[in-house]
């Protein structure tokens, strides 16, 4: 099986797909976000194989990207055909991988199928379209993104519901309580008495105005003595940069980019989780921590409507969420913590891995034979 991936999402997300194949998986990394700080370590923090590495891809334009990626993934499935090609989520890495299995003829599975926030001013958007178009596996992480790929006229014998690989990817790697106490001693904070931040998509981090409210939002929070750890991604460091608007870090404390297992430690603990990533808003819900997303569409409202995350645009509007959050005080933090993920029961990969070898055999994805509950 190829597994192609080219962020660092995607490695935690099918993290637990590779271990459970084991030899049978070849790791392609695209190097969309391959860097030694970065991926390099989440490698070595998620116990992954060396990948096969592709040239000229990481930092160009998306249709660079997705072009670079295409020619040598091509070129590579023509040498060595696997049984099947297996790709995650919505990036451009992924959309690489699955034109290269189609234009093979290599059968395609798509893990984590059926997200839409119905935005085209969404690139990731018209992304997983297109995947969920060609994928013959749809590997749909909840009822709802089922329903979604049904109603675009997708036949029920290519879609199941597994459930969403994040679910165990968190219980796997999140610190034992020793340690998360340890991270928060060292960052200076306490367990509920903090705000944790990430920004990094380009409608926020690309646009100056909004760059500026939110880091104007988050200060203001912090002068109201709530301490505010902002792990900044590289992007968003250069974009601040650019901008001239450095100085507004001064009010925050600022953090290098986090191992996965560190993120989650201190997102445990957080009183309000402020970002704007896709993961983020599904990790919470196994955390059962309270989520600010900054964005003007989302393709997981299953986060909003089971009361872990709500949507806000930059500016004032952030701090009015944060501290109505905040308002709710320990019962709000019991409630969520009591909550269930809508994300699944932490079986996704065995799902997932099942259905792989079905296809093998030639089996159709709703026809799974398995005592895992695979609903198609």
């Amino acid at each position: 099986m190829a597994l192609v991936l080219g962020t660092r999402p995607e490695l935690v997300k099918l993290a637990p797909v590779i271990r459970l194949l084991g030899p049978a998986a070849h790791l392609v990394h695209t190097g969309q976000h391959y860097d030694t700080d970065l991926s390099g370590r989440f490698l070595t923090e998620l116990g992954l194989p060396d990948p096969t590495l592709l040239e000229g891809v990481g930092g160009k334009p998306r249709a660079v990207q997705i072009s670079a990626a295409l020619t040598q993934l091509d070129a590579l499935f023509a040498d060595e055909p696997p049984l099947a090609v297996v790709v995650q989520g919505d990036t451009n890495a992924s959309l690489a991988g699955a034109l290269a299995a189609n234009a093979r003829g290599i059968p395609l599975v798509h893990v984590e199928a059926g997200l839409r926030s119905h935005d085209r001013a969404m690139p990731e958007e018209h992304n997983r379209v297109v995947i969920d178009q060609l994928g013959d596996v749809l590997c749909a992480a909840t009822e709802d993104n089922r329903d979604l790929l049904r109603a675009e006229g997708v036949p029920a014998g290519r879609v199941a519901v597994t459930g969403n690989t994040v679910v165990e990817a968190v219980h796997e790697h999140l610190p034992s309580a020793a340690v998360r106490a340890e991270l928060l001693a060292a960052h200076g904070v306490t367990a509920d008495r903090y705000l944790l931040a990430t920004v990094h998509r380009p409608e926020n981090t690309d646009d100056p105005a909004a760059l500026r409210a939110i880091l104007t939002e988050l200060a203001a929070l912090a002068a109201d003595d709530l301490p505010v750890l902002f792990a900044v991604h590289p992007r968003t460091k250069a974009r601040l940069e650019a901008a001239g608007l450095g100085r507004l870090l001064a009010a925050l404390t600022e953090l290098p980019p986090l191992g996965y297992g560190e993120f989650l430690a201190l997102a445990r603990h957080a009183a309000v989780i402020v970002s704007d990533s896709g993961g983020v808003q599904e990790e919470t819900t196994v955390l059962g921590r309270p989520l600010v997303v900054v964005r003007r569409s989302t393709e997981r409202p299953e986060a909003m409507d089971a009361g872990f995350a709500e949507l806000v645009a930059p500016g004032r509007a952030i701090g009015r969420a944060v501290r109505r959050r905040l308002g709710e005080g320990e019962a709000g933090l019991r409630r969520l913590a009591s909550a269930p993920s809508p994300f699944g029961d932490g079986l996704a990969s065995q799902r997932i891995v099942a259905l792989l070898g079905a296809l093998g055999s030639g089996a159709r994805p709703g026809h799974t034979p398995s005592p895992l509950s695979v609903a198609a």
